[in-house]
């Protein structure tokens, strides 16, 4: 992995992660962790924590995660524009869902809510 791409990526996470404190109403109840697993030229595990309207992201093993996401780092990037349906991204193979399937939906639904 090139280092920019590295740089980008954590920004993205910085954004994500900045967005849902600042505005929590979208997960408000929300208890759930969820794991991301990142392959392609940006490959990483990441983690967010979304509880008692707080949002944590970290760079952890997604293994005790309620619901882990596995995609190509494009997928993850078109997920967050709103431009990749999880329900089509799962029947086609491209996203990957260990856990809730009903989790990997209501995720979706909150990241509708921001712009990244």
């Amino acid at each position: 992995m090139a280092i920019g791409q590295e740089i980008e990526l954590a920004k993205t996470w910085e954004s994500i992660e900045q967005q849902l404190n600042e505005y929590p109403a979208p997960f408000q109840g929300a208890d759930v962790t969820y794991g991301f697993n990142l392959s392609g030229t940006e490959a990483g595990e990441y983690v967010l924590k979304l509880a008692s309207q707080q949002a944590e992201v970290t760079a952890a093993d997604t293994a005790g995660a309620d619901c882990v996401l596995s995609m190509n780092v494009g997928d993850f990037y078109k997920l967050l524009h709103g431009k990749l349906n999880t329900t089509s991204a799962f029947m086609m193979g491209k996203l990957k869902v260990k856990g809730s399937l009903g989790l990997a939906l209501k995720l979706e639904g909150i990241l509708t809510k921001y712009r990244f």
